[in-house]
Formats: C-alpha cells, structure tokens, sequence
C-alpha cells in the first residue's frame, strides 16, 4: 500500500502503522495521539489514515519537537525491544522447538476496529490469540478473509428495528499490504469451484513479529458474482457459504504453500475451515501415498476447536451441494462418493446431510472445546462418532478461553496495576503474590480510576447521541433511548452482545414495574446500557432488539435505559472498562464459553451472570454473582422466572446496596472488595497467555511429535 512520505527524523512512523503491535502497545498509540489529537479521532484511531490526513508541515512541525520526538524514541525503542523472539517464553523451551509454525485458519479476525473484518466473539477470540502468540513468542501463522466489506454497519430506525448498512473498507487507509512471495511476485492461487476456477489474491497483516494473510477473491478472471465472494462474512445462503468454505480451506493451504510456508501443526478453529483437511490429503495423494495413509498423516498434526454447543450452530450442507462441487475433487483423494460421504457423518451415516464438525473431529488427533462445561456439552453431542466408549472418555478436552490483556485493560488500570503489581505484569500472570499484591491496591487510586471510566463511557455514549441529533437522524424519544439522559454517578450495568434467543437479553424486563423501581430509586439509582447486533437474516432475533429499545423509551425508566448502536471493538472498550457489573444471562448450557465478561473483571468489573460457560468456573463467592443456581432448564419459562427473580433479588439486596455504601470520602469499600477480587481471580486464570500455554503443551506439542 501507499507510503507516506515521512521526514527522515520520524520516517519509522510508517513501519509502526503498518506494523497492528501498535494496537495493544499504549507508548504507541500515545505517539500517534500526539500528532494531532482531533485527526487521531477522525481516523478513528487508525494510524494509517492518521498520517494520510497529516500535513507536510504537521509532520515537518513534529519532527523538530522535543516531546513528541521523546514520545517517538520510546516507541520506537519498545518495538525494536519486542521484535526479536530470542527474550520470548517460547525461546526459552529448550528441546521443544517447532521445524515450522502453526498455521491458524479461522473465518473471522477480530484485531483492531481499523480492520472490521469480524463479526464478534469467534473473531475476538482468534484476533487475541494472534496477539499472545506474538507475545509468547510461538511460531504462527494465521489465515482467514480479507472481507472488504466486513460485517455490516448498525442503525436503528425510527421504529426500532436494526437496519445494516455495508461500507467498503479502503485499502488505501487499512494497515495491510498486499502479499508478496519469497520470489517478489503476488501469489496467486485457484480454486476449482464446481463448474469454473475461482482465482484468489492475499493481503498480509504484520503482527508484531507474526503475520496473517487474508484471502480476497476480488481479482481479474473472476466472475463479477465471484469477486465478492469474500466480500461479507456469515451469508445466509447456503450455496454462497459452501464456496467461502472451500476457498478458505482448500484455497487457504493452496496459498501457504504458494507462500512457501510449511507449518508443523493445522489449527482448524471451528468447522469452517475444516476442508484443509481435504486438501492436504489430496496432496499427499498426489505426491503417492494411500488415501489411508495421507488421511493418518493429516490427522496427526491437525488440531481443531470446537465454540458451539448446540446442533443448530453446525454447518451443515445438503448432498446435493456436497455432490455439485466435489464430485470431481474426492478421485482426486483415491476415494468414491461413499467414502467422501463418511468423512462428514457419522459411520452409520445417520447425519443428515454434510457435517462440517464431524469432518473436523475426524481429521484431527486433538479436539478441544472452549470451557468445562462446554467440553462435557461436547462430549455428549458428539459421542456417536466412539459409540463404544463412555461419554466421559470422548476425547474432547477442554481450554478454557481467555483474552489478551494489553488489548482489553484501561491504560490508566495498566499503569495501576504496574505500580502495584510491577511492570510486565502481562508476562507473569501466575507469580504467587499476585492476589495480595491486588487487594494492597489503595481504594481511592482504584475508585479515581473507576469513576474516570464509568465518566469516558457516559461522554461517549452521550456523544453518539448528541451526533445523531445535530445530524436530524433522530427523534426526541430516540435520542432518549440512546443514553441522552445518563448520569456519570449512577450505578451502570451493561449488556452487550450478540443479540440472540439463546442470551435473553429481554430477561430483565420480566418484571417491569420491578425493574422501573430498582432503576428510578431516587437515592440509589440505577442505569443499563444495551448493545449488540442481529445477524441479517434472524428476524427473531431482531425482534429482540426492538423490544429493548421500544422499553427503552418508556418514561417509567426515566432515561435510564439505553441501546447504543452498531456494537463493535471500539464500543466494547467502553464498555468493558466503563461500566460498573456485566451482566450476562443465556439459557444453560447454550454459551460455550462467553469472553466479554472476562475482559470486564481485568478492568475492576464484577459479574453478573448464569454459572454456565467460563464463569462456573470463575465465580468463588466473592469475585461477583451467580443467577439462578438451581432451576428446572428443560422447562424454558421456569428457567425464565426463577432467573429474573434472582436477577431482581440479587440487585436490589447485594448489588445496589453495596455500591451506594460509602464513608465520608464517598468511597465504597465494601464494593472495592468485591472488584479486587474479581482482578485477582480472573487475570491469572482466564488471559490468553495462560490459554496458549496450555495449547502448546495439550494440543501442539502432542501434533508436533506424535
């Protein structure tokens, strides 16, 4: 991509742009703020369309300026600090070295809100995970879709129902470059697609230290329907999502190789990706071996992830799909359409239809799901595939996710926790005097920090609505239903997430009038934010979002309920640091795992939630609460009742009293207590430092030398 053209003083300004280790490096960012910090907004804190803003004389200015050239200095130090792996956790596992990296395939990367190719918590986690194994220093490589169109942009109509917009990313002002390989040249790779070659191109993303390269099938040759193929993720129509599927697949390992890339280990992260499997056994055929040995050799150093615990979230494609657009493809693997069958079924062939899962399971000799919980739902689900061994000797493990926490901590909690805790505490979550060293945190430093947060949420969202307003975009009652009337000293609960069934966002309302007296309480008052996005084509789902925000303009809340519009990662940090409980309610045994609340608790906000996912297993009694302990969850509507009640309960008898209980300097000890604890529990155990360990020792080094 274009260049700016950079006084020589300052002319490493373009490498860090380009370089997204600025994204979760605050010395970084600070430098980039410090050119112009009005520009930095606008460019929405890309630094790449930061410095295409800029002025020569604005770049020629800052070069001469003794403060920003301290702040340049510093960076520049830190970066070239962090690049060589010499110093890094895995440098130092002597005799367990990798002959080449893992290659992570996943259909969404959720990095920085500079590149929206994401649609939520499948991304977040792949886009964290990429960051940690920079930061442990792992040989890695990630590949997934360039998608230039993104997910899509949200808007809320008059009559609040979700409306999306697509916007096309300009690749001019995106911190990616085109991918060349080892020869110069752009690699080129094609796909059979049933009747024709699709031809596709890469773009790579610099990583700190690793790279990632996203597909994009926008290139001559294509036809006009295929060149956007890539262009949105997550499309409803069945036939669009096999041909993604296969491209990221089979075009994804025609591409590494075009690269000159040979990983040790194939990481399929969901069942999206599994048909790399299939084109690595082609090869191996190709070059002689046996379907039977290319299919062992394959598995051996193939791992996958498994993120959803109910059938429904299962790829699945009819036969007649399958037949259109392999038919010619599995002679190329020495087997027959029966066999082919098999690998995404069950062996009594009891599926009904192609189960991208079951291919998964089949093709890797290390499955894991994403939590305790979710690793016994999994078992279960899944226990057809060794019907003659006990469900609980399935073998599906499970890691339980966790986030990277230079991307999702408050800078200002950052220097907080150094000054207690020491500086890189991001790099030694699991010393032994971590929890004491956290509750020594003095309470005013800690409740000055948490009041600037919850202040910066509010003047964000109190932003966002002014801006519709002064734009006669909105109406008096929507502008309301936006947050307009939210105060910086009221205790603030968020919600915020993908908007689906399964997650009962409307849970709390069951209740209304009691809900409307816990709120408007005039001495101890109480607001919800709300946020999140239906997928295009899950019209219930939407319906859900109209229902919240139809309450939310109800004057019985008194403008203290608020949807905020087109959730993203740039809303999340607002969120996540500036509220004061996360909620989080889903129907048992439907939530894998859930991540958001994690990043919460890293920032001094306790949780709110349901002992399913991570928090059964985080929750001790003192680092938050737990809804609904006991509850009959194969009846739906008593499920609903008793949580509500305990929702209300819990509110009203724990969480509000605690909050508004202060000494004379009007700060809550008491609440203090509870926030520290969640600090101390969560960091050590749910980060993604200590999730990446745990598969390098669980699931990479077993595929490396099995």
């Amino acid at each position: 991509m274009p260049i700016r053209s950079l006084p020589r003083r300052i002319d490493r300004l373009n490498e860090i742009a380009y370089n997204l280790w600025w994204s979760w490096h605050n010395e970084a960012r600070d430098l980039f703020r410090a050119l112009d910090h009005s520009l930095w907004r606008i460019s929405e804190h890309n630094p790449v369309k930061l410095l295409s803003y800029l002025s020569d004389e604005k770049l020629e200015q800052a070069s001469h300026d003794p403060d920003f050239l301290d702040l340049y200095d510093a960076a520049i130090l830190s970066f070239d600090r962090d690049m060589p792996d010499s110093r890094t956790w895995y440098a130092a596992r002597e005799g367990k070295r990798f002959p080449g990296p893992v290659a992570f395939f996943s259909p969404e990367f959720a990095l920085h809100n500079s590149l929206p190719i994401y649609a939520g918590g499948l991304g977040i986690l792949a886009g964290d995970i990429c960051k940690e194994a920079n930061d442990l220093g792992l040989p890695f490589v990630g590949l997934g879709f360039m998608y230039p169109q993104g997910y899509f942009h949200q808007h809320i109509s008059d009559e609040g129902w979700q409306e999306e917009t697509y916007q096309q990313l300009d690749f001019e002002e995106a911190p990616i470059s085109p991918c060349p390989t080892v020869e110069g040249c752009l690699p080129l790779i094609k796909v059979n697609m049933a009747d024709r070659i699709l031809y596709a191109k890469a773009w790579q993303v610099n990583l700190g230290r690793i790279n990632l390269y996203l597909l994009d099938s926008n290139v001559e040759g294509n036809t006009s329907a295929d060149r956007l193929l890539s262009a949105r993720l997550y499309t409803a129509d069945r036939e669009q999502r096999i041909q993604q599927e296969i491209l990221l697949g089979i075009g994804g390992v025609r591409m590494l190789d075009a690269l000159g890339i040979q990983p040790s280990v194939w990481h399929a992260n969901e069942g999206h990706t599994s048909f790399m499997s299939l084109e690595r056994i082609r090869k191996l055929v190709s070059e002689g071996a046996s379907f039977t040995e290319a299919f062992h050799q394959v598995k051996a150093n193939t791992v996958f992830t498994t993120h959803t615990p109910v059938p429904a979230g299962h790829d699945v494609f009819p036969e007649q799909l399958i037949d259109k657009y392999f038919a010619n493809y599995w002679p190329s693997l020495g087997i027959d359409r029966e066999t082919f069958l098999r690998l995404g079924n069950y062996d009594d062939m009891s599926q009904s239809g192609f189960n991208m899962t079951i291919l998964s399971l089949k093709t890797s000799s290390r499955q894991t799901a994403v939590s305790k919980i979710h690793g016994k739902v999994s078992r279960s689900m899944w226990h057809g595939l060794w019907p003659d061994r006990e469900e609980q000797a399935v073998p599906i493990m499970h890691i339980t996710n966790g986030i990277h926490a230079p991307t999702w901590t408050a800078p200002e909690l950052v220097a907080l926790y150094q000054k207690y805790l020491g500086r890189g505490i991001f790099g030694r979550y699991d010393f032994p005097g971590l929890r004491d060293a956290v509750l020594d945190i003095a309470d005013k430093e800690l409740w000055d920090i948490r009041q600037y947060l919850r202040e910066k949420l509010i003047r964000f969202v109190l932003g966002r609505a002014q801006e519709r307003w002064a734009n006669n975009r909105a109406k008096a009652n929507q502008i309301v239903a936006m947050g307009s009337l939210f105060s910086s000293d009221t205790l603030t609960i968020g919600f915020a997430r993908r908007f689906t069934a399964y997650k009962r966002p409307a849970l709390i309302f069951r209740d209304i009038e009691r809900l409307k007296r816990i709120i408007s309480d005039p001495w101890r008052p109480v607001q919800i934010i709300f946020a999140g996005k239906s997928h295009p084509a899950d019209f219930p789902s939407k319906y859900l979002i109209h229902q919240v925000y139809e309450l939310a303009k109800d004057r019985g809340f008194q403008g203290r309920i608020a949807f905020v519009e087109d959730y993203d990662m740039h809303v999340a940090h607002f969120l996540v640091q500036g509220v004061d409980v996360w909620l989080n309610n889903p129907r048992r045994r439907q939530e894998a795992s859930g991540t958001s609340g994690m990043k919460a608790a890293f920032n001094g906000v306790p949780h709110l939630s349901v002992l399913d996912g991570w928090w059964a297993e985080g929750y001790n009694g003192r680092n938050g609460w737990a809804i609904g302990e006991d509850v009959n969850t194969n009846d739906p509507d008593q499920e609903d009742a008793a949580d509500a009640e305990s929702i209300y309960q819990i509110l009203e008898k724990k969480v509000v009293p605690t909050f508004y209980e202060r000494d004379r300097q009007n700060i809550p000890h008491r609440w203090l207590t509870i926030a520290k604890e969640a600090i101390a529990s969560v960091i050590p155990n749910f980060c993604t430092r200590r999730m990446l360990i745990e598969y390098f020792d669980k699931m990479y080094l077993p595929a490396v030398h099995r």
